[in-house]
């Protein structure tokens, strides 16, 4: 946790001195884009209009010894520089008060609801240059004004490796531990982190996060079989346990796309993947194309929950492990982000659906991927 304490210019000539009770108040900007204020005023406070500005966020504050602190900033998570300029300026504001002789709460909640967006052509060709006034965006069918526009090569990842290791892939383990070592070797960078499962009958950590290729290369080397398929309970933890975390949380599975242990249905995986902000990608990895036994639905299943997601699906027939992993890693490379603050939203929904276009565009003429909405309610207790 980050602390700067200042005396804000503006509030100077508004009655507070070293003498007055200090102005106290709370910024944060948590994992999911909530961002949150509570400001303090005390009764020693002149009556009328006070500004508060909360601009140390964007510039640190000028410390001089022996100034009290009327005002004090505690920071927790580091959002890039366009999320906490739009931040900050949701917090300027005009406060024209006449304020009682006790202490009084201001309180300021907003959702910042954060899209990672992909863009490709009729060939499937990444388009990168778009800007901000290409896009538009509607929740619920109601446009929104976007407040927040960045590319998102940066931003730190965090990518759970999901593996099926059930009877039915059990030929195949040693080339899925070997492309999944190259992934983990060609995509980290120090600022991310990565965590490995296993899945069959149970689902198992073989590695928690870490920035350590060498202990992802030492978890894959643990990978072992056994006979049922628990993919709805991996989708359903590792989402769980991605959600926490700051930055883009991503899911890889590697999984033929049956389900057999049935402890979590897919309604429940998909929402856990929704309310966690994790995108899905799918590596389908059919052990024989022609088989009779080959389980349709749950392919269908693994691309649906994808393109739910935000993320994408690829088919390791078409190109082979190792170019399904590079995929998915030019696809994290390519990311847009945009934010926007909603506005008239639809009274007694708990799930909105959000639409982002781009309006000077044919309506074919590229293919925009992102995932299709949030929640905005508890979840309910149990799976």
């Amino acid at each position: 946790m980050m602390r700067k304490t200042c005396v804000p210019r503006a509030l100077k000539g508004h009655g507070f001195s070293r003498a007055a009770k200090p102005i106290k108040g709370t910024v944060g900007f948590s994992p999911r884009g909530s961002f949150f204020s509570a400001l303090r005023i005390p009764s020693a406070a002149n009556a009328g209009s006070v500004v508060v500005a909360v601009l140390a966020w964007l510039k640190p504050c000028p410390f001089k010894a022996g100034v009290p602190s009327d005002v004090s900033l505690s920071l927790g998570w580091k959002a890039p520089q366009s999320f906490r300029r739009a931040a900050a300026c949701s917090l300027l504001f005009l406060a024209s008060l006449a304020l009682p002789a006790q202490e009084t709460t201001l309180h300021v909640d907003v959702k910042l609801v954060n899209l990672f967006v992909n863009v490709t052509d009729k060939n499937g060709s990444i388009v990168g240059g778009l800007t901000r006034d290409d896009f538009a965006i509607a929740e619920d069918g109601r446009p929104q004004q976007i407040s927040v526009f960045e590319r998102q090569s940066e931003l730190p990842l965090n990518i759970t490796l999901a593996i099926d290791t059930s009877g039915s892939v059990r030929k195949d383990m040693a080339e899925e531990a070997d492309a999944a070592r190259r992934f983990a070797h060609a995509i980290m960078r120090q600022q991310d982190q990565m965590s490995l499962l296993q899945f069959a009958t149970y689902v198992q950590e073989l590695t928690p996060f870490t920035n350590k290729v060498a202990l992802i290369d030492r978890g894959l080397g643990q990978l072992h079989a056994d006979y049922a398929t628990a993919l709805y309970d991996a989708i359903y933890l590792g989402a769980e346990r991605l959600g926490p975390r700051d930055g883009r949380k991503v899911l890889v599975l590697v999984s033929d796309g049956g389900d057999t242990a049935k402890n979590t249905t897919y309604a429940q995986a998909l929402e856990q993947a929704l309310r966690n902000e994790v995108m899905i990608y799918s590596i389908i990895d059919v052990p024989i194309e022609a088989s009779a036994g080959r389980d349709l639905g749950g392919e269908h299943a693994l691309i649906t929950l994808a393109e739910q997601t935000g993320g994408k699906s690829f088919y390791v027939s078409e190109g082979g492990l190792n170019k399904a992993f590079a995929q998915v890693s030019d696809d994290l490379r390519t990311q847009y982000v945009i934010g926007y603050y909603p506005k008239n939203q639809e009274p007694g929904r708990t799930f909105h659906r959000v639409q982002v276009t781009i309006p000077r565009a044919a309506p074919d003429a590229f293919n925009i991927r992102h995932k299709t909405g949030y929640y905005i309610d508890a979840p309910g207790k149990g799976k």
